[in-house]
């Protein structure tokens, strides 16, 4: 049997990819094995799964003065030696890599094996953890046609993101009593993240009057973030967290407004649904979400305003342009060529391992 190792953690961001590939890899008859940190939310995420899971040590790279970086360096190199032995023993075909600080010692030692690797970038620039694998990686595989341009001209390959199939099978009737929404009234969703995101939720609750006049409102807000005074307001319902049924919620929107998290919006792409996309301000983030943001409005697929920029009335008049407007929206992504990365990507796998 053909064997491969993922890896990849620290974020969500970081797992769900490998999450969409797992079915496809068993089908095409490979034994999976998992290595991520001790306690991330990789370990947490990849439980259900029944893989074989490696814990190894990690640390963080910084470009910022922290006392941590005096013992971290410790930490990966420890983490190096713990992948080197996980890889001896598991002896994969192969290594894929979601990225994230804990696939660096993964790639690095699997490299030292000569073990092949495929990594994947879900930005537009990559990481400081890419960064550090893509030397020793047979091909990149990257989200956007810009990233293409700054990898090297024979690994990189633009495949898009992993999408998890079940998320192409929502109900929009369970949704409809999900919600307790009726079903002749347009329907915004809201997603600002696992931890939510304040500006959006406080925007989105205070253009509340304007936007009930035409819309529904599906409000994933974040953990700790519902606000209980508007529990019984018509038309508005709110999550901290939605998962099994978060596939019916796309199933029922027309309209999606989010951050601008690669794999997130890789799914809005997937799903075709029209966005108005929010990123994280620079001031916030290293601004990739900005530039991921402005590829998908360079290519027709969303609408962008800035972080800076939220007020009630701004918000309330962009996504009722964008309802009105969503078929544009609707018609550029069904061209795109970055809907099947999947396919891709196990075509790559394949192809390394056969080679």
């Amino acid at each position: 049997m053909k064997k491969i190792v993922l890896t990849g953690g620290g974020t969500a961001g970081h797992v769900t990819p490998n999450i969409a590939l797992i079915p496809h890899l068993k089908e095409l008859g490979y034994e999976i094995s998992y290595i991520g940190s001790y306690d991330g939310i990789e370990k947490k995420l990849i439980t259900d799964f029944n893989i074989p899971y490696y814990g190894i040590a990690t640390g963080k790279f910084r470009r910022y003065l922290d006392m941590k970086n005096l013992t971290d360096p410790f930490r990966v190199i420890k983490g190096f030696v713990q992948a080197r032995d996980h890889l001896k023993r598991i002896r994969p075909d192969i290594v894929f890599s979601k990225g994230g600080f804990v696939s660096v010692p993964v790639v690095r030692a699997a490299a030292t094996l000569h073990i092949p690797c495929i990594i994947h970038e879900s930005d537009m620039t990559p990481g400081l953890a890419n960064k550090l694998c893509i030397p020793v990686a047979k091909k990149v595989c990257c989200n956007f046609p810009e990233t293409v341009s700054a990898l090297p001209e024979s690994k990189a390959v633009l495949t898009g993101s992993p999408i998890r199939e079940e998320l192409l099978k929502g109900d929009k009737v369970a949704a409809l009593d999900i919600c307790g929404f009726t079903a002749n009234k347009p329907v915004i969703l809201v997603i600002g993240g696992s931890l939510g995101a304040a500006s959006i939720n406080k925007t989105v609750r205070d253009a509340l009057p304007e936007l009930l006049k035409d819309f529904q409102i599906v409000h994933i807000c974040g953990k700790d973030k519902i606000d209980n005074m508007l529990l019984h307001t018509e038309g508005y319902v709110q999550f901290e967290y939605v998962k099994a049924e978060l596939k019916d919620l796309f199933a029922l929107a027309d309209v999606v407004i989010s951050r601008a998290g690669a794999n997130s919006i890789c799914e809005l792409l997937a799903l075709r649904k029209p966005n108005l996309l929010i990123p994280l301000p620079a001031a916030s983030s290293r601004g990739d979400q900005i530039l991921n943001a402005r590829s998908f409005e360079a290519q027709g697929y969303s609408m962008v305003m800035n972080d800076d920029d939220l007020s009630p009335a701004l918000l309330t008049e962009k996504i009722t342009e964008l309802y009105f407007t969503r078929q544009t929206y609707i018609e550029a992504m069904s061209r795109s060529n970055q809907l099947h990365a999947i396919k891709a990507i196990t075509d790559l796998i394949e192809e390394t391992v056969n080679r």
